[in-house]
């Protein structure tokens, strides 16, 4: 569908492009997860519990940022959109590629590219900052899957050091977890979790995140926070999923928490006082990903919420970075000193972004306090109090410092350079984000019984030791 978006001359005609594929793919990945038949196709490509989970968020969320761009890019008749519609459409299948990937090698090459396709979406407004962001999403991001690919080869080399066949297969590297080399597999854990963890935007790997965030259209930033993150935690849950099989679990946990506490901790500080609301949600994000590795470290009794929070920030982070866009697309800015009075002049996305904030700081009852709060329980039942502790006081924090930034946004009376931009709330613009906006609130009332079958799934099978 890339190449034919590519070959499409109509600038109008081609975004529809699309939401075609999107529903396609939408309907092809509830075919799969509905036949179990089909999820194993041979050793190479495994769809996977953990990667259910995450292949049904990015298709979810890709269907509604979908429709959403239809509306955006009916806007941007100014220039061509046939490089951002080759890219997103690009972007769902190497997102899938990652998700299917029971290889090693194959599942970094997946995310390699989806480094790839996304630079492009990042450049599209065509200015100095955002050439200034491309570069650096580029160029951390590069470091960052170089080192995850020396990872890699070390967790081969572990299993060669002790005179084993060396593989990159999956299943295979678990069978043979037990037997790997300690130390080769500890170095190789470090690398893995400093590269996908740059692709995450865990803190300190995270400088290319303000930046990209703040500088990409608000569907592109949605999908990166929704998408590529997540895809970069299922590369770790799986390494991490090695290391628990090879009896190591206690070695990772000290890095995922303190990697966990650190992120919330950095994006708690960047929080206060920020003005951009762009460069705040890039710090939420921030936060966000070092949630899902402090859960992933406490382990168990958190491992539910671990996998439930991936779903409900996504889709949050979905409703943010849309009704966000809308804003800034409608007073010209991002900065609180011009945006302000945003319920008056956009009720719709005023309301949305101050729903979302309310959602992705874990007020209830929205689905992100369930998972937190299943998240917080796991780390008491693991007899963690000062992690709990932690985790309370920096919610707090970010909850204080995202809080005001919000509220300048939202409230007040708009100054009178608001009426130079006639941008209003359209259909296609605001649906997407009020639907993200009805299943987060969905989640945190009622989950459905497949989707929570899909998480217990994913929970048994990271616990589960061939």
């Amino acid at each position: 569908m890339a190449f034919v978006a590519l070959a499409i001359p109509s600038n109008r005609y081609r975004p529809l492009l699309l939401p075609i594929t999107a529903i396609a793919h939408t309907s092809m990945t509830v075919f799969a997860l509905t036949r179990p038949d089909l999820l194993t196709t041979n050793e190479w490509l495994m769809l996977d519990p953990p990667g259910r989970i995450v292949l049904l968020l990015v298709s979810t969320l890709f269907l509604l940022c979908s429709f959403y761009t239809v509306g955006y890019l009916k806007i941007k008749v100014d220039r061509s959109n046939r490089a951002f519609t080759a890219c997103l459409l690009s972007f769902i299948g190497v997102v899938s590629l990652v998700t299917w990937s029971h290889h090693l090698g194959l599942m970094w090459v997946a995310i390699e590219a989806t480094t790839l396709v996304t630079a492009p979406l990042i450049y599209f407004n065509q200015n100095q900052r955002s050439i200034e962001a491309t570069w650096k999403y580029l160029l951390i991001g590069s470091v960052g899957i170089a080192l995850a690919l020396l990872g890699t080869f070390f967790i081969a080399y572990a299993s060669l050091h002790e005179g084993l066949e060396s593989t990159l297969t999956f299943d295979d590297v678990l069978r043979i977890a037990p037997k790997l080399s300690k130390p080769w597999l500890h170095a190789g854990f470090i690398l893995l979790l400093v590269g996908y963890g740059t692709k995450m935007g865990l803190a300190p790997m995270h400088t290319w995140k303000p930046d990209a965030y703040g500088e990409a259209p608000g569907v592109v930033g949605a999908l990166l926070a929704g998408g590529v993150t997540s895809c970069a935690f299922l590369a770790l849950l799986r390494f991490y999923h090695i290391c628990h099989v090879a009896g190591d679990s206690d070695f990772t946990a000290k890095l995922l928490l303190f990697l966990g506490i650190f992120s919330m901790a950095l994006a708690g500080v960047f929080m206060v006082g920020q003005r951009d609301f762009k460069r705040m949600l890039a710090y939420s994000s921030v936060e966000h990903m070092g949630i899902l590795v402090l859960g992933l470290g406490i382990g168990g009794p958190a491992l539910f919420g671990t996998m439930l929070h991936v779903i409900t920030n996504g889709l949050t982070k979905g409703v943010l970075f849309l009704s966000a866009g809308n804003i800034h697309r409608s007073f010209g800015s991002k900065s609180t000193d011009q945006v302000r009075g945003a319920l008056r002049r956009l009720p719709l996305s005023g309301t949305l972004f101050l729903a979302g904030f309310l959602a992705i700081t874990g007020s209830p009852p929205f689905g992100p306090f369930i998972s937190e709060f299943a998240i917080l329980n796991g780390a008491f039942a693991a007899d963690r109090f000062v992690v709990a502790g932690l985790f309370l006081f920096l919610l707090l924090v970010v909850f204080i410092g995202m809080g005001a930034t919000v509220l300048h946004v939202v409230q007040g009376r708009a100054g009178p350079a608001e009426n130079q931009v006639p941008y209003r709330d359209g259909f296609l613009t605001a649906a997407p984000a009020l639907v993200c906006m009805l299943l987060v609130l969905m989640l945190g009332l009622y989950i459905p019984p497949p989707l929570r079958r899909l998480i217990e799934d994913a929970v048994l099978y990271l616990e589960a030791k061939p």
